[in-house]
């Protein structure tokens, strides 16, 4: 007598969910575009499953809580906070959730601040399909990720010591202050950089006037245009 196979619709036999064995990737990034591209980048991997995403940090932090990813991808710039914000409030309230980076932003000023905050990775969004995937499989195995070039520079740096001076003046701004100078950069005023950060205006020019002082600069009209140069010259 043979065994009787059972068809997966039939009574008897459980039907293998697809989805079962994959990793949720949650997406945080403020342009739709390049949310949609990731998401059928990620999707197209049959380990990986896009799980939901967002365009702000707050709308983020609600839906972590709700979908429970296995790991989160935020970019720098997002409307309202930035990216650096949102992985220090993620690794606060869940703090073995796996953040990884993605951003067009210069890794050499931003990939040490994001780890500072608590990610575990930084990875430039020009880098192909394969380099974005294995930064994300990286990251799930509990490792970090930074391209080859950043990760000796960090282990330089760990390694002997970096003094102050051996910053550019950029570097020595606080995450908040360079927050700030990259908004001047892109032609806010101060109330509405007020606004998209949550602060009083003269919260932000305490941040303007330290940024003036750190940058070795005279006025409020050299930091801003000081800033608009930065941001047009940043590497993507």
């Amino acid at each position: 007598m043979t065994d009787t196979i059972l068809p997966a619709s039939q009574p008897g036999r459980v039907a293998e969910n697809p989805l079962v064995n994959k990793s949720r990737v949650f997406i945080v990034d403020d342009h739709t575009m390049f949310r949609e591209g990731l998401r059928q980048l990620i999707d197209s991997d049959p380990k990986l499953k896009v799980c939901g995403d967002a365009a702000d940090a707050s709308t983020a932090l609600a839906a972590i809580t709700e979908l429970n990813p296995d790991v989160v991808l935020v970019d720098i710039s997002l409307g309202g906070t930035s990216g650096i914000d949102l992985t220090k409030s993620i690794k606060a309230q869940f703090e073995e959730l796996p953040v990884l980076v993605v951003s067009m932003h210069d890794e050499s000023l931003y990939a040490e601040r994001a780890l500072r905050a608590g990610a575990m990775g930084y990875v430039m969004k020009h880098e192909p399909a394969k380099t974005m995937k294995a930064a994300i499989y990286k990251v799930l195995g509990g490792d970090m990720y930074l391209s080859e070039k950043m990760a000796s520079s960090v282990i330089n740096r760990l390694m002997r010591g970096q003094p102050e001076t051996d910053k550019t003046p950029i570097e020595t701004l606080s995450d908040r202050e360079l927050e700030v100078f990259r908004m001047l950069g892109q032609g806010k005023g101060v109330r509405i950089i007020a606004e998209d950060l949550g602060v009083t205006i003269p919260t932000v020019n305490s941040f303007r006037h330290r940024i003036k002082d750190k940058l070795g600069l005279k006025t409020s009209t050299e930091v801003m245009l000081h800033a608009i140069q930065w941001v047009r010259e940043e590497p993507a």
